[in-house]
């Protein structure tokens, strides 16, 4: 005997929550299959518990500061208590989440649609059909009409290293430190690799070693974003090892031996009390049984979907298991999407171009649209312009003037917004002004016809866009630190 659900959905995490209350808005029977924790990665070990150690940091950061007329005295900080209030904050959300999905439970809610919850593995046995396997060993069987793969991910493996989550540990293990190393070794300078070091750098507790592969982090972004989240990385006493490949960490009685070989031949030991390992993620569909339904994955290990999340027939994928980034935002965006698709709800296409985000750093760094490397790459003639807080009167009055807004528009009578930059206090925010209108495909002219309140940070977008048009208040002549503006042609393939 079997259930029978409009569509069933593996995996409990951001893109299989906002699936499966999307699905009920359109009155459809939902069931969610999650083997581990309800809210997954973005809840348990990602975006939430790693912000809510980040605002911590940076509270602690801001009350260290001796720079603005007082001081507090006798600071100190308890990492135990630290650690307590981001597992109430996980918590908190997750018996959200759990609270809703009661509420819409079949024993509560008399229609239209439901969403059942199961704790259990998931496994197809064909396209209509899972068999879902609880702690206990006890099997069901779950019939749909859709199934939305939503299994996440999980850390990339270092080869030859052990993690044990004590000593040597990933993201996921993070919460596992019972103190505050006195050194950390941090393997991988992408995003996360870089929160963390801004994190326990600013708990001004441990210090920080981050080893980087290539010649300079945050590699996918601008050279002068890049080069400006390291500076800063380095005004916080994080060492940072360039072109740096991690040969082995050898494991002595009272710390780590951390052996780096680099790009010239030499190596060097670093000695740690704990190494974190974050070289990026892979797909979580193991399990699965996907060849039983004819399903394969791409030379990654993700699942190819079309421009609906459709990835065959019944079957479609949303979040860290397509090949998309791995935001919560975008998981959410891409289930949503695919439940709309599957049930002919479907009002605007999906676009990923407008999809902002923020990388957590010192200070914050948001990102929507393209930069100028992808726009060389893909032969975008550009201007950019580059306004620093330092010139922003908000910025000023809070004493947070180290960041920018960089700008870029194409090159033509339309000046399309393509992309932007933003660091600084509030970066979050502001981003999202360019993103919708980047969405409204606008030009500078539309942007400029709207003006910001005074003073706010907001401002140095409204100066940002004058630059390109010759009209700011202040000028790049006057201001040649704080104040840049190029473009790009590729006929010349020079930036001028």
């Amino acid at each position: 005997m079997s259930d029978k659900f409009d569509l069933c959905i593996i995996g409990g995490g951001p893109a299989g929550f906002a699936g499966a209350v999307r699905a009920l808005d359109l009155g459809k029977h939902v069931c969610i299959v999650e083997a581990d924790e309800i809210g997954g990665t973005g809840v348990m070990w990602g975006a939430l518990s790693s912000k809510t150690l980040w605002e911590l940091a940076k509270d602690y950061d801001i009350a260290a500061k001796v720079d603005r007329g007082y001081r507090s005295a006798g600071l100190i900080v308890d990492y135990a208590a630290v650690r307590n209030t981001v597992i109430q904050a996980v918590k908190e959300k997750q018996y959200q989440m759990l609270s809703q999905l009661e509420t819409y439970s079949p024993l509560r809610w008399k229609g239209p649609g439901s969403i059942t919850f199961k704790r259990g593995r998931g496994t197809f046995l064909s396209r209509e059909r899972i068999e879902v396997t609880n702690g206990d060993g006890g099997k069901e069987e779950i019939r749909a009409d859709f199934f939305l793969i939503c299994t996440g991910s999980k850390p990339r493996d270092f080869p030859h290293i052990t993690v044990d989550q004590k000593q040597i540990l990933n993201s996921d293990g993070i919460l596992n430190l019972k103190e505050f190393p006195k050194r950390l070794v941090i393997i991988g300078a992408g995003i996360v690799g870089c929160e963390y070091a801004t994190i326990f750098s600013n708990f001004d507790q441990t210090k920080v070693f981050l080893v980087d592969h290539l010649e300079r982090i945050i590699p996918f972004e601008d050279e002068d974003v890049s080069r400006f989240v390291s500076t800063n990385l380095k005004k916080n006493n994080v060492d940072i090892f360039h072109s740096a490949i991690l040969r082995s960490i050898n494991t002595r009685p009272d710390h780590l031996e951390v052996i780096l070989d680099f790009d010239d031949g030499h190596s060097e030991v670093v000695e740690a009390d704990a190494a974190l390992i974050s070289i990026g993620r892979t797909p979580n569909l193991g399990g699965l049984n996907l060849d039983r339904i004819g399903l394969t994955t791409d030379d990654l290990g993700f699942l190819a979907c079309d421009e609906n999340c459709l990835v065959k027939d019944n079957i479609y994928a949303a979040g860290d298991v397509t090949r998309h980034p791995a935001l919560v935002n975008i998981a959410e965006t891409e289930a949503r999407y695919a439940v709309k698709h599957m049930f002919n709800a479907i009002r605007w296409p999906l676009r990923y171009s407008n999809m902002s985000t923020v990388m957590f750093f010192k200070p914050a760094v948001a990102a929507v649209g393209l930069n100028e490397q992808t726009c060389r790459k893909k032969k975008i003639p550009y201007r950019v312009a580059v306004y620093s807080n330092a010139l922003v009167t908000r910025a000023i009055a809070m004493q947070a003037t180290d960041g920018f807004v960089k700008i870029i528009v194409s090159d033509d009578d339309r000046q399309m917004l393509l992309g932007m930059r933003a660091a600084g206090p509030q970066a979050s925010t502001t981003i999202m002004s360019i993103a919708l209108l980047m969405d409204q495909e606008k030009g500078i002219n539309d942007v400029l016809k709207s003006v910001h309140p005074h003073p706010t940070m907001s401002e140095n977008i409204q100066e940002c866009l004058r630059v390109l048009l010759g009209k700011s208040v202040y000028k790049p002549h006057a201001f040649p630190d704080y104040i840049q503006i190029r473009k790009w042609h590729p006929e010349s393939e020079e930036t001028v």
